[in-house]
């Protein structure tokens, strides 16, 4: 058991796994989501260089990500692709593996988290355990509740598809 399920079953948090082969792309993603009832996940790992903010911004897999219109939504002029030795640093994650679970890791609780309305909504949710070789599904009150238990303000945004 990876240490995303141990949190998750610490406090309560019911989910269904899956094992399937790495997935680095959307592309490679949408495959799974054939086998896989629920939505899954694009997550964005974002900073504005010049404020030093950094975001994780989640949305559907099919959703364009427009960043010129997450900069004006976050108040900042211009978001760019944290790189992967930011990642590592601040979510202990590789590029491929990043999802709501890697904010566990934040042990500074700097990152911003948004995700979109339609899969906050969603009434299931596939994300990575921290690993890009294996999904977790979790039902939307379960969902919610992890977002409950994490130190960090939950920003729901409206993205355009």
């Amino acid at each position: 058991m990876n240490p995303v399920e141990q949190f998750l079953q610490s406090h309560n948090i019911t989910y269904t796994p899956y094992s399937h082969p790495a997935v680095f792309t959307c592309e490679q993603a949408e495959h799974f989501h054939e086998l896989v009832p629920g939505m899954i996940g694009k997550n964005l790992f974002l900073i504005d260089r010049k404020s030093e903010r950094i975001f994780l911004v989640v949305l559907p897999i099919y959703k364009r990500a427009d960043l010129k219109f997450l900069a004006k939504e976050f108040g900042v002029a211009k978001l760019s692709f944290g790189s992967p030795e930011l990642l590592l640093q601040k979510m202990w994650l590789e590029p491929g593996s990043v999802s709501p679970f890697g904010l566990i890791n934040n042990k500074d609780h700097d990152i911003e988290f948004y995700i979109d309305a339609e899969i906050y909504n969603a009434e299931l949710v596939n994300f990575h355990p921290n690993i890009n070789t294996a999904s977790l599904s979790l039902s939307r009150d379960m969902f919610h509740k992890y977002l409950e238990v994490i130190p960090y303000e939950t920003h729901i945004v409206h993205l355009a598809s």
